[in-house]
């Protein structure tokens, strides 16, 4: 005879899920309604700002301040990061404590940098040398044990700024360079989508990205 095993309660999932850092949709597919999932991820959104050069320095500060175990930045060029000399420090600790980090920057000979440099209505090569001077600057930190950097040639449709359980998503739009389109502060739930859904992303980039050519 078979016997359905059946999934835990609702607050033993999230005390697993926060656990083991999965999501309770991962874990448990068939155990949260649609609709709860639904109501749970539009919880997910801390702030939307009408802009990305809205989001306050304090709070970039205080997101990586915070981590502990994950930052991972997904963008082109992602240049206002360069404005901060400490973060490489930073980085290089939070490595050195334990932290995973990992940061994928744009392919600057890919055709895909070419057209958005040209969608953006600022020169053809524009965003190849600026992503050239990111990877130079993000160079020192390279050989670090724990902070991995990459390339990537994809249509970038967000950017996303991971640090643990929060996140900034900054979704792209035609003809608007990234500082000035809108900005998500998104926090995980374990019973959301939202998150995991940018997560996945991320992930799905990094596994198709490549070694930068330094």
């Amino acid at each position: 005879m078979d016997h359905k095993v059946q999934d835990p309660l609702p607050k033993h999932r999230h005390a697993v899920a926060a656990m083991v850092r999965e999501s309770e949709s991962y874990l448990w597919p068939d155990a949260i309604e649609p609709e709860r999932s639904a109501e749970v991820s539009g919880s997910e959104i801390v702030k939307v700002y009408p802009h990305r050069h809205g989001v306050p320095r304090e709070l970039w500060n205080q997101l990586l301040d915070r981590a502990t175990s994950e930052v991972e930045i997904l963008v082109y060029v992602g240049m206002f990061l360069n404005e901060d000399r400490t973060i490489l420090r930073k980085l290089t600790n939070k490595a050195n404590n334990g932290a995973r980090v990992r940061l994928l920057f744009g392919d600057p000979t890919n055709a895909a940098i070419t057209r958005r440099s040209a969608e953006e209505n600022i020169g053809k090569s524009t965003i190849s040398a600026k992503i050239r001077q990111a990877l130079a600057f993000f160079k020192p930190v390279s050989t670090v044990d724990g902070i991995e950097i990459r390339c990537h040639g994809t249509t970038l449709y967000n950017s996303i700024y991971r640090y643990d359980d929060d996140m900034i998503v900054n979704p792209h739009v035609y003809g608007f360079q990234a500082p000035h389109a809108p900005a998500l502060h998104l926090r995980r739930l374990s019973a959301g989508d939202l998150f995991e859904t940018y997560s996945e992303s991320f992930e799905a980039v990094w596994n198709a990205a490549k070694l930068p050519k330094w």
